[in-house]
């Protein structure tokens, strides 16, 4: 498959909509949408035998949701994938990590979007205040046992993407 042609179809200070025109091998054509978003930093905030989540309201899908602390850099920002990660951390929860280790990189929805993500494990927690962006005011954060997470899983409390696939290499990298 090649791109013919790309155009720009929509921006805003987060997200770029392009309009791909494609050739296929057997050399039909066809048009793809691509959302353009910056790569983001997940953070399992582990502690005794659970880890801290945040809850927040989620516009596109219309109610709060549980997650674990995520983000990207705002504009005029810009580091390393640590730096973004240790950021988001100490914004959303207000913890500090002694250690922060990289469990994996992963795709976020490769048939629609270009955003990528890495997922860290972040321990040794030392509390602090939080510097939350204003949309992200009515947010909380709350220790949850694992035993409660895999409640939540299994009844659709926690339903984030994002969040089950980083718990799922943390499963991986622990079990």
């Amino acid at each position: 498959m090649r791109t013919t042609s790309s155009r720009e179809v929509y921006r805003n200070p987060w997200t770029t909509v392009r309009e791909d025109v494609i050739e296929l091998p057997d050399g039909s054509t066809g048009v793809y949408g691509v959302v353009e978003r910056p790569d983001f930093a997940l953070v399992l905030p582990a502690d005794d035998d659970g880890f801290w989540l945040v809850e927040q309201y989620r516009h596109p899908i219309g109610r709060r949701s549980w997650e674990f602390p995520q983000g990207t850099w705002t504009a005029g920002r810009d580091g390393s994938a640590e730096e973004l990660a240790r950021t988001e951390l100490a914004e959303e929860t207000g913890f500090r990590a002694g250690e922060l280790r990289r469990l994996g990189h992963l795709d976020l929805a490769p048939g629609l979007s270009t955003q990528e993500f890495d997922v860290w494990l972040a321990t040794g927690l030392t509390p602090g205040p939080t510097a939350r962006e204003a949309s992200e005011a009515d947010m909380r954060a709350a220790f949850v046992p694992e035993t409660e997470l895999r409640a939540m899983i299994a009844d659709g409390r926690f339903t984030d993407g994002p969040s089950l696939a980083a718990y799922s290499l943390w499963l991986l990298a622990t079990r």
